[in-house]
């Protein structure tokens, strides 16, 4: 599979995707929305492996969409394209798999909406993060006026994107935007730290906890509550042989072999 765009490495189990377009700081544009939906559509690379990290080539993770390309959009051509950028990004949060955003630079605008869609985020401590689109007179327009404030609030949400300033690496993490942060130079081996940390459970576990969070954020939370313990019972069929070597080598203090 070519791409212009994009470069991909699969190590063992976990599969790194790099955006590469440094000149532009990794801009997203409709070329790039394109090769991500190819990637994020092939089935014989994500059931290859456990867990997607996701970064960008060069300084930034990924500085914004590619302003010069929507200067003379009209209001249909707009519509489009958030619309493309936003089945794009649900396309990560809807994997089977769970997806880690390395932030190794900037990531504002598209760039953190890109992140927000990911399930675990990584930032490196001289990453800068924000969703600055006030300040073209624009909104966010790839859900990250729905992921933001799900993740860190109402009130941090509106505050970051009212005033359309950036925050370090470090303000992000206290606001829970971001999991953990991870020296630049180290940023991408931590990050896989991670990933194969994630690839030792239980794989079909893992991918039930990202379903019941993503799904349960959007229903009350006694119907979320019930949609749990369903899941919760059906681990305990007969062929769920996942769960019985797992409880297996818990008992005997060995490692279970998934």
């Amino acid at each position: 599979m070519h791409f212009n765009y994009l470069k991909f490495e699969k190590r063992d189990k976990i599969g790194i995707l790099t955006l590469n377009r440094p000149e532009a700081l990794n801009a997203l544009n409709e070329g790039v929305f394109k090769e991500l939906a190819c990637f994020l559509s092939s089935k014989e690379i994500i059931q290859s492996i456990r867990v997607l990290v996701i970064t960008g080539e060069g300084k930034a993770f990924v500085a914004g969409a590619d302003i010069k390309a929507m200067q003379e959009y009209s209001p249909q051509a707009a519509y489009d394209f958030s619309e493309i950028g936003k089945q794009v990004f649900d396309q990560i949060a809807n994997l089977e798999i769970p997806v880690i955003a390395a932030i190794n630079g900037f990531a504002l605008g598209g760039g953190l909406e890109l992140a927000l869609s990911c399930d675990i985020r990584v930032a490196s401590e001289k990453a800068r993060l924000g969703l600055p689109e006030v300040n073209l007179g624009l909104i966010p327009g790839f859900n990250g006026t729905q992921r933001l404030p799900r993740l860190a609030g109402a009130g941090n949400a509106m505050y970051l994107m009212m005033l359309g300033e950036g925050i370090t690496a470090g303000e992000a993490y206290q606001l829970g935007i971001v999991q953990k942060l991870a020296p630049p130079e180290t940023l991408l081996e931590v990050s896989l730290e991670l990933a194969e940390k994630v690839a030792s459970k239980g794989p079909n576990a893992v991918k039930l906890i990202k379903v019941m969070v993503r799904k349960g954020l959007e229903l009350p939370g006694k119907d979320a509550g019930k949609m749990e313990s369903k899941e919760f019972g059906r681990l305990f069929k007969e062929d769920q042989s996942e769960r019985e070597e797992g409880i297996s080598a818990f008992l005997e203090k060995r490692k279970p072999n998934w």
